[in-house]
């Protein structure tokens, strides 16, 4: 379990495509996209400058409603989300919560156990397919 929450995995693309990416492998896999913020084109509009910065958030309420039901104010973390983002030195990043983290935050219990495992294994997934390399 990443000891912040947070897991980030390196990718080989740079943010706009990374999110692009991350898009088409969400809707392959039946999930919901709900938002795209670009957060350097916000900055932009009020003048001020911010590498690329671009947050998804997508997810299925078949995989979140079980967390949920257990306890309620999980949703305060979902749907869930990934960031990708430009350090200084050019490289891209793409950033997101770690569901066992979460579970621990909000005292997920056995009713949803089997949802966090999924949520867990299915962010592996998309986010490897969306960035490939390693973890950060």
């Amino acid at each position: 379990m990443a000891k912040n929450g947070l897991i980030t995995v390196q990718s080989r693309f740079g943010v706009a495509e990374t999110i692009d990416r991350l898009v088409g492998t969400v809707e392959r896999a039946g999930l919901l996209v709900f938002a795209r913020i670009d957060h350097a084109a916000s900055a932009r509009s009020v003048e001020a400058s911010l590498r690329p910065t671009q947050l998804l958030i997508f997810g299925n309420p078949k995989g979140g409603t079980p967390l949920m039901q257990d306890r309620q104010l999980a949703g305060i973390d979902l749907p869930v989300k990934a960031l990708a983002w430009e350090d200084k030195q050019g490289k891209v990043w793409l950033s997101y919560n770690d569901a066992h983290w979460l579970a621990e935050r909000h005292g997920l219990g056995d009713a949803s156990r089997n949802a966090v495992a999924a949520i867990a294994a299915g962010m592996d997934k998309v986010i490897a397919a969306a960035a490939g390399a390693g973890q950060f």
